[in-house]
């Protein structure tokens, strides 16, 4: 299974070694060409959507430092990456190994995969079972899975609600339109609350106005320093 190859491949962090916060200027020379909304750098849209979950909610740091860190994972297209495509990288993500749901976009494409004429994976359940939970569900390769993958490996402490909006934001089959419930878990009913809340912040926060980097720059990186090391490995 591709996923399950890319997932270990990437899954072994030992491309590079770096902070957070280098990661976000590392990610800052990328557009993400699936996003129409604005043509901005991409740690345009982190700090955006972190100010403005903090305005909102002032004490929940650890929701403002995953609103920074959510799309970072988009360091895949660096050629220290790999430089993988931007198709391989960004857009919607789903489960493979199920049944594919008409609300996935574009799922009319998916006619043409083989998995949708295989009796073990074209079912509801397919190789799972009813209340699973998703951490055990693989999805579509991403840049979510990954930096899940690098904050789960670096031992981040950022608490469950925050790895699992990293690593399912762009399920929009699920937290739009209510896909795959059935394979969660009572800790996902609760996480996706939080994911709810996110989405409109990472969805609808980004603007023209500008942020002041170096103004914020201080408390992201108290942040930073408060639950995760100083260098990760990627």
């Amino acid at each position: 299974m591709q996923v399950k190859r890319m997932r270990e491949e990437y899954g072994k962090l030992n491309r590079v070694e770096m902070s957070i916060w280098e990661c976000c200027e590392l990610l800052n020379e990328f557009i993400d060409e699936s996003d129409p909304d604005l043509d901005e750098p991409q740690i345009e849209h982190l700090l955006q959507t972190a100010e403005a979950i903090r305005k909102d909610y002032p004490d929940e740091d650890w929701l403002h430092l995953t609103g920074l860190i959510h799309d970072l994972g988009k360091v895949l297209l660096h050629p220290a990456f790999g430089e993988l495509p931007q198709w391989a990288v960004v857009g919607d993500t789903f489960p493979v190994g199920c049944a594919f749901d008409e609300s996935i976009v574009h799922h009319k494409y998916f006619t043409e995969n083989p998995d949708c004429n295989n009796s073990a994976y074209n079912s509801k359940y397919g190789v799972y079972s009813e209340g699973c939970g998703l951490d055990r569900v693989f999805m579509s390769w991403g840049h979510d899975d990954y930096m899940y993958l690098v904050a789960k490996e670096n031992k981040t402490t950022l608490p469950s609600a925050g790895l699992f909006i990293i690593r399912y934001h762009s399920f929009y089959a699920l937290h739009r339109a209510g896909a795959y419930r059935h394979l969660m878990n009572e800790e996902d009913v609760e996480n996706l609350k939080w994911l709810k809340i996110f989405n409109k912040y990472d969805l609808y926060s980004k603007s023209k106005v500008r942020v002041d980097v170096e103004k914020v720059k201080p408390y992201y990186l108290s942040l930073i320093e408060k639950y995760f090391p100083a260098k990760l490995r990627w």
